[in-house]
C-alpha cells in the first residue's frame, strides 16, 4: 500500500475512497453524493484528483499481500489502523468522518464492509482519554 504525507488531501481522499469501495461496488447515488459535497474541494485536491485516489487505492488493494485482507476483501484490522493514523488533525478527522458517512449512507444501505470501515474510524480517532491522579 503505498503511503501519503500525514494529514495530506491524499491520505484523506484515500479513506474516503475505501468508504466508496468498502461494500465492493461504487454507485451512482454514492458519486452523486460525493459530487454534490465537492469532495476534491473539500479535501484539498486538484479537480479531478479523487479518482486518480480511488484508482490507486484500487490497484495497491490488487497487488497487496493476502494478508492484507481477510477471505472476504476487507482490509486487515492493523492495516486499516496504519492509514487510520496517517490523519491525526482533529479538523480534518471530523470532515474524512463525515464524507464517508455521506457516502455509506448514500445509497440508503450499509454494508457489512461499510459498517466496519466506520467502526474502524471510530475506534482509532476517538478521543483518548488520560487518567487523573485522585
Amino acid at each position: 500500500m503505498r503511503t501519503y504525507r500525514r494529514n495530506s488531501p491524499e491520505a484523506a481522499a484515500r479513506i474516503v475512497a475505501l468508504a466508496l469501495t468498502a461494500d465492493g461496488h461504487v454507485c451512482s447515488s454514492e458519486d452523486r453524493a460525493l459530487d454534490r459535497l465537492n469532495v476534491a474541494r473539500e479535501l484539498g485536491l486538484a479537480p479531478g484528483q479523487f479518482p486518480g485516489i480511488v484508482q490507486a487505492l484500487c490497484e495497491d488493494r490488487l497487488l497487496s499481500p493476502a494478508s492484507w485482507a481477510d477471505a472476504t476483501g476487507d482490509l486487515d484490522g492493523d492495516l486499516l489502523t496504519t492509514l487510520m493514523a496517517e490523519i491525526d488533525d482533529a479538523a480534518l478527522r471530523r470532515k474524512v468522518m463525515r464524507l464517508c458517512l455521506a457516502v455509506a449512507v448514500a445509497d440508503d444501505y450499509l454494508a457489512d464492509g461499510e459498517i466496519a470501515l466506520l467502526a474502524a474510524m471510530l475506534e482509532a480517532w476517538r478521543p483518548h482519554r488520560t487518567a487523573i491522579a485522585v
